[in-house]
């Protein structure tokens, strides 16, 4: 059960009233009343508020970040830095929450527990802990009243994407707002999260670099989740290492994100530098399950299509797989203007050659290809994206932005090639049918 009340509700309303208002008036008072404010200072104070509130409303601003032209770039920057700043809370909160998940004795079931967390994100905080069979181990805890922050925090998120269609008009955020929304939902079931973690530890078995930390089951609840730490070094610590260091880990990365996406329909929707690190025996640590997507057999099947129909030249297949993506009222020029995200989305993929995502380390082309399209998209009158395509897309751009932080230089062709050279609709459902069956996960797709 996730803590939801009513006057946890009215607290957190009042409490981010002020802040989305604050954004609100930077975005309309630049359009329509030609003032402006100190931006840059403005979207610190305002990541600041937001790490301090925690909860959805943190993660939202997060993804925002992530949608191109969405938000003015300085607050971009400022909320994608919240992904792994947050400040924590402290050890009353803590004693609080680890008795009301194992009880008065909770410190009984440790050698050692460190008061202080090791990280903290917007929905939960980490500690550092020894068992009593001298085990490390990380305790994942679930901030205070997170029902009620998600409950309040998705109307705040309907309003700002409303305005964000006044103020843009490119996209229409229907199914934005319901995917985003029921994937905070589950975010917060940590029981849920398990399941994640032991699902991808069975799909990346085939990997010897692939770390997944082993959930503890019995100090595990819905807003407690303990799991075996893994040590290493965060990939942002990374970015100033030899570019063979630098290739050899976005190899592993590649491969473990893209695996059990073309082999199990799953998708892992929050990929940043944040849930990674690298250990020492040279192994990828895979840290966060939270954001988890599944998906049918017949849109991975859509996702390969328009790769194969941009290598060829293929119109009719294009079509084909914006149609099974859930795209509707496809005419002419909104093929066209898909085909210009799509030709940008899968260049690196295209092309059989040793090269960075993109020459300029910078994001700098994929911000220029975002005007154009959402420029495109105003002109024909906006587009709804379907459910499918918000994390797919998110999540493509969140891993390109760590192989960009990374400078990354490989083939990408021959990476992607490789995973997807034996994909059927028939092999994705027999996988996921067996994974599901042998883990007890259910099959949301």
């Amino acid at each position: 059960m996730t803590e939801n009340s009513l006057t946890g509700r009215l607290k957190r309303y009042t409490n981010v009233t002020t802040a989305v208002g604050g954004l609100m008036a930077r975005l309309f008072g630049d359009r329509y009343l030609g003032f402006s404010i100190d931006a840059p200072q403005h979207a610190e104070d305002l990541k600041d508020t937001l790490g301090g509130l925690k909860g959805p409303l943190m993660k939202i601003a997060q993804i925002l970040a992530t949608v191109p032209d969405m938000l003015p770039p300085e607050y971009a920057t400022a909320f994608l830095e919240l992904q792994s700043n947050a400040p924590p809370m402290g050890w009353p909160f803590v004693k609080r929450r680890m008795q009301a998940e194992l009880g008065p004795g909770w410190q009984s079931h440790f050698q050692e527990f460190d008061q202080q967390a090791s990280a903290a994100a917007s929905l939960g905080q980490v500690h550092k802990a020894i068992d009593l069979m001298g085990r490390l181990l990380a305790c994942k805890l679930q901030y205070p009243e997170m029902g009620s922050a998600v409950e309040a925090d998705l109307g705040q998120l309907k309003f700002i994407l409303k305005s964000f269609e006044l103020y843009n008009g490119a996209i229409d955020t229907e199914n934005l707002q319901i995917e985003i929304a029921e994937r905070l939902w589950e975010e917060l079931d940590y029981l849920r999260e398990a399941k994640n973690i032991k699902i991808f530890q069975e799909m990346l078995t085939i990997f010897p670099f692939a770390e997944v930390p082993q959930v503890v089951d019995e100090l595990t609840t819905p807003r407690l989740l303990t799991m075996t730490w893994l040590e290493g070094q965060k990939l942002l610590t990374l970015t100033d290492a030899s570019q063979e260091l630098r290739n050899e880990v976005s190899t592993c990365l590649f491969k473990v994100w893209y695996y059990p996406l073309y082999q199990y329909g799953v998708l892992h929707g929050d990929p940043h530098l944040g849930n990674y690190s690298w250990s020492s025996e040279g192994k990828l640590n895979l840290l966060d399950f939270g954001c988890i997507r599944v998906f049918k057999a017949s849109l991975i099947q859509g996702v390969l299509d328009l790769y194969r129909a941009l290598q060829t030249g293929n119109e009719e297949l294009a079509v084909h797989a914006y149609l099974s993506w859930g795209f509707t009222n496809l005419d002419k020029e909104l093929i066209e203007i898909l085909n210009l995200w799509a030709r940008f989305l899968y260049e690196p993929f295209l092309e059989d050659r040793v090269r960075p995502l993109e020459e300029t380390y910078s994001g700098l082309k994929g911000r220029q290809v975002a005007g154009e399209i959402l420029a495109a998209l105003k002109r024909k009158g906006g587009v709804r994206p379907p459910r499918e395509f918000v994390f797919m897309d998110r999540a493509a751009v969140g891993l390109g932005s760590v192989f960009m932080r990374l400078k990354a230089q490989l083939n990408w062709h021959q990476l992607f090639e490789e995973l997807v050279k034996d994909f059927s609709v028939s092999a994705l459902k027999t996988n996921q049918e067996t994974l599901f069956t042998k883990t007890g996960y259910g099959n949301e797709g």
